[in-house]
C-alpha cells in the first residue's frame, strides 16, 4: 500500500495512522489518543488545512503543519 501525508487524505475515507513525528509531538498525539497502527476516518477538510479525524467517538482536529508529518495508508 501507498503511504502519504495526512494533508492529502481525503473527506469520508478510513485511514491506518503509519507513522508519527518523534519528540514531544508524538507524546502528546499518543497523550490525545492517537498512535501508531490505529483506524481512523477522515471526517472533515477544513479552510486553512486542518483536518478533522474520527477515532471510536473522539473527533481530533489536526493543524495543516502537523498533518504534513504524519503518515497513513488508506483502505
Amino acid at each position: 500500500m501507498e503511504t502519504r501525508t495526512l494533508d492529502q487524505v481525503k473527506k469520508g475515507n478510513f485511514i491506518t495512522i503509519m507513522h508519527l513525528p518523534s519528540g514531544t509531538i508524538k507524546v502528546q498525539l499518543i497523550r490525545i489518543g492517537i498512535s501508531e497502527g490505529d483506524k481512523v476516518l477522515c471526517l472533515e477538510r477544513l479552510p486553512g488545512g486542518t483536518i478533522v479525524i474520527q477515532k471510536n467517538r473522539q473527533e481530533i482536529a489536526i493543524g495543516y503543519d502537523l498533518a504534513r508529518q504524519i503518515k497513513f495508508t488508506a483502505h
